[in-house]
C-alpha cells in the first residue's frame, strides 16, 4: 500500500502527525466519494441529490422543510433551496406551504423520485462492500469509532464559529 507522501508525490516530511492524518483522511473522503459518483451518475443525478431523495424518502409521507433536510445531509450544502429546486425541476420532489405557516416550505419525494430510489437501491448497495469489503468486522468498528472520534472535534469548531458568525451580526 503507497502512503500519502508517494500519492501526492511529497518529498519533504508532513509537519505534523496530525497533518498526515488529516490529509489522508481527506484523500481517501475524495476518493470514496468519487468512487460513489461514479455509481449515481447513469441515472442523472448528483451523490447529493442521490442524499436528498434517501432522506425524504424516509420522511414519508410527510416530508421535511429545507432546514430539517440540511441538517441530514451527510455533507453540508450551503445552498439547499438551489439544490431542491433542481430536484423539483427533475419532478423527483414536490414542495408545498405550511397551511399554519405560510414561510415554511415543505419537501416530499415524488413517485418519480420513489421510483428512481427503486432503480438505484440495488447498485448502490452493493457499493459498501466493494468500497471497504477488504476490511474486516473489526478493522471496520475501529475506523468507525476513530472517524466518529476525529468528527467531533470538527463539529465542536464549526459549532463555534457559526455562533461566532450570528454574534457579529
Amino acid at each position: 500500500m503507497a502512503g500519502l507522501k508517494l500519492e501526492i508525490v511529497q518529498e519533504r516530511p508532513f509537519p505534523s502527525i496530525e497533518e498526515e492524518a488529516l490529509l489522508n483522511l481527506l484523500r481517501t473522503s475524495d476518493c470514496l466519494h468519487r468512487a460513489f459518483h461514479l455509481k449515481t451518475r447513469s441515472w442523472g443525478v448528483t451523490s447529493t441529490q442521490y442524499n436528498v431523495l434517501r432522506i425524504l424518502r424516509g420522511a414519508q409521507p410527510r416530508g421535511l422543510t429545507c432546514a430539517a433536510i440540511g441538517s441530514r445531509m451527510i455533507t453540508a450544502e450551503p445552498d439547499i433551496t438551489r439544490l431542491l429546486s433542481r430536484l423539483k425541476g427533475l419532478k423527483l420532489i414536490r414542495q408545498q406551504r405550511d397551511k399554519h405557516d405560510r414561510r415554511a416550505l415543505w419537501t416530499q419525494i415524488s413517485e418519480a423520485g420513489l421510483e428512481l430510489l427503486r432503480a438505484m437501491d440495488p447498485v448502490i448497495e452493493r457499493v459498501p462492500p466493494e468500497l471497504l469489503g477488504h476490511m474486516n468486522k473489526a478493522e471496520l468498528t475501529e475506523l468507525i469509532r476513530l472517524l466518529e472520534l476525529a468528527r467531533k472535534s470538527g463539529e465542536e469548531i464549526t459549532t463555534s464559529e457559526s455562533s461566532q458568525d450570528l454574534d457579529r451580526e
